[in-house]
């Protein structure tokens, strides 16, 4: 169970439609990487099944250290004027770069 991190109504509801036009059975990936232009970018996926290290919310996987990363966060989706996207408020984060996709811990 992924705990410590919430999930708005908004962000539940677009990870639901995703996956209604994936095969049944799959899942939504969440993770943390390394690279772009502050050392870390989040990624979005899917996936078949769960592995040993992930931690399972319904249809949602997170691997153990891309939620300890995300511990506290907010994930939300917003349909904006400048389009559509998940949007995270994580409290561990330090600096974002200026496109707002990579950020430092």
């Amino acid at each position: 169970m992924i705990k410590e991190i919430k999930f708005t109504d908004n962000a539940i509801k677009q990870i639901n439609s995703l996956l209604s036009k994936k095969n049944k059975g799959s899942y939504f990936r969440i993770a943390i990487k390394g690279g772009g232009c502050s050392g870390f970018q989040y990624d979005f996926s899917y996936d078949n099944k769960a592995s040993n290290d992930d931690l399972v919310q319904g249809n949602i996987l997170i691997d153990k250290q891309s939620a300890e990363l995300l511990k506290g966060s907010e994930i939300d989706y917003a349909d904006e004027l400048i389009g559509e996207s998940f949007k995270i408020t994580n409290p561990q984060t330090k600096s974002s770069c200026g496109c707002g996709v990579s950020f430092s811990l």
